[in-house]
């Protein structure tokens, strides 16, 4: 079988960053790498669903809603995959880091987290995790340009 292109990046020069996943005609996949491949602590799974609810709600109630395709975590519990049509590098970065500031400061009820019939692990959530992951992102994301979303050799 032929290796998919997520499987060829080189996970040992990875660092946390915003990476051009690739490009699907009008869909953009961006790799939002939170935590270095293969360096533990990883993403607890609960601070992770917490981000992915909290993340997902932000932007599809933003201004570029229309424009969010999806949201969703990595399998290897070191960040998330985020797809768009229609945007502009600059555009996503600045909406990324807006969210990360989102969550990082966020204080109530988790979006879509309240029972059983709006999630299907409701009780997995940690707030406070994904607040403290999301608040030692942003530091790396605050100067992101879109010459930075190529994947390191």
């Amino acid at each position: 079988m032929k290796k998919i292109a997520s499987f060829c990046v080189n996970h040992d020069t990875l660092t946390p960053g915003i990476y051009l996943s690739r490009v699907d005609g009008p869909v953009v996949t961006y790799d939002i790498r939170m935590v270095k491949p293969n360096c533990p602590p990883y993403l607890p799974n609960a601070a992770l669903h917490t981000i992915e609810h909290l993340f997902a709600t932000f932007a599809r109630n933003s201004e570029d809603a229309d424009h969010v395709i999806y949201f969703g975590p990595m399998g290897c519990r070191t960040g998330f995959y985020f797809l768009v049509t229609d945007m502009q590098h600059n555009a996503v970065i600045d909406r990324v880091r807006d969210i990360f500031r989102r969550i990082a400061a966020y204080e109530g009820d988790i979006p879509g987290a309240a029972n059983s019939a709006e999630c299907g692990n409701y009780l997995e959530h940690d707030l406070a995790g994904a607040k403290e992951w999301a608040a030692q992102f942003l530091p790396v994301i605050e100067n992101w340009k879109p010459e930075n979303l190529r994947y390191p050799s």
